[in-house]
């Protein structure tokens, strides 16, 4: 199935996920702070339209082990190409960031590094840990890849005490062969199986993007299986075409379906739900610990 054909025009952006940049000089503080300790975040790699909102309010979510990922998912706006070596410096240099942010809640997640043994589950680790001793009062969320269901890079990370496991599905699973064509719908939902299996009260966390062509029914079918996996938290958001090489947007959900989304995952016990256009997995994480 071919996700964008060259007759096809480019959907009307609508009214509701039009955003109005702030005028707030913490903007600039928050982008200055991450340049000067060389970090990077989703925030910017991923285009994130909720960057300004964030860096306003000096929040950011840390990418780490490089800005270039072993993989190329059709959504993503971050970039394959030639392997940055991990640097041992990073955890200490995100530690020093969430103390100069004053965080009260740290959202550190990562390219994914197929190339490593353990798909970076150690720096993951390090990370954690070098939050933990400058900030012993944070909280800190993980945003991790699969590690190609490597089960002992998922212990490794967990035994690392984050207050919250992420790993997102990100799209319903009849179209990971063209969204996430080196991933897999059941291992990246055995992440979340096996995260509550290793470390029960450590709450799991996942999300889906909306728009590439999924239907309501298959969406019902994803907060089936959240529900089944006892998902904590759960995110769904409106995909946002990055750039003209990137899937186009099918449909615009209007906020009352999201609305119905966030009802019907309730319905299913699910205990967290927050679904809006807007919504992203790390967006307003704070509300959820």
């Amino acid at each position: 199935m071919s996700l964008q054909k060259s007759s096809e025009k480019p959907l009307r952006i609508p009214k509701w996920l039009r955003i109005k940049l702030p005028n707030n000089e913490n903007f600039s503080c928050t982008s200055s702070l991450i340049s000067d300790l060389h970090l990077n975040t989703v925030c910017q790699s991923a285009k994130c339209p909720n960057k300004w909102e964030c860096f306003s309010k000096n929040v950011a979510t840390f990418l780490i082990m490089g800005s270039i990922c072993t993989r190329n998912c059709a959504f993503c706006n971050i970039v394959s190409g030639d392997l940055e070596p991990l640097d041992p410096t990073e955890p200490n240099r995100v530690a020093e960031a969430a103390k100069r942010l004053e965080l009260k809640h740290v959202v550190i997640t990562s390219v994914t590094r197929d190339d490593l043994p353990d798909g970076g589950a150690a720096h993951f680790a390090a990370t954690i840990k070098a939050v933990q001793k400058v900030m012993p009062n944070c909280t800190i969320e993980v945003l991790i890849p699969d590690f190609q269901g490597d089960q002992d890079a998922l212990k490794t990370v967990l035994d690392a005490r984050p207050n919250v496991l992420n790993h997102n599905l990100e799209t319903v699973a009849v179209l990971y062969d063209d969204i996430r064509p080196q991933a897999n719908y059941r291992q990246s939902l055995d992440v979340l199986v096996n995260a509550k299996r290793m470390a029960p009260n450590i709450p799991t966390k996942s999300g889906i993007m909306v728009g590439l062509g999924e239907t309501d029914e298959q969406i019902m079918t994803v907060l089936d299986d959240f529900a089944a996996v006892d998902c904590d938290i759960v995110t769904i958001g409106q995909y946002m075409q990055p750039s003209r090489q990137h899937p186009m947007v099918k449909r615009y959900v209007e906020p009352t379906i999201f609305d119905m989304y966030a009802e019907e995952g309730k319905k299913r016990c699910i205990k967290h739900m927050f679904s809006a256009p807007l919504v992203r997995s790390s967006y307003n994480a704070a509300d959820f610990v």
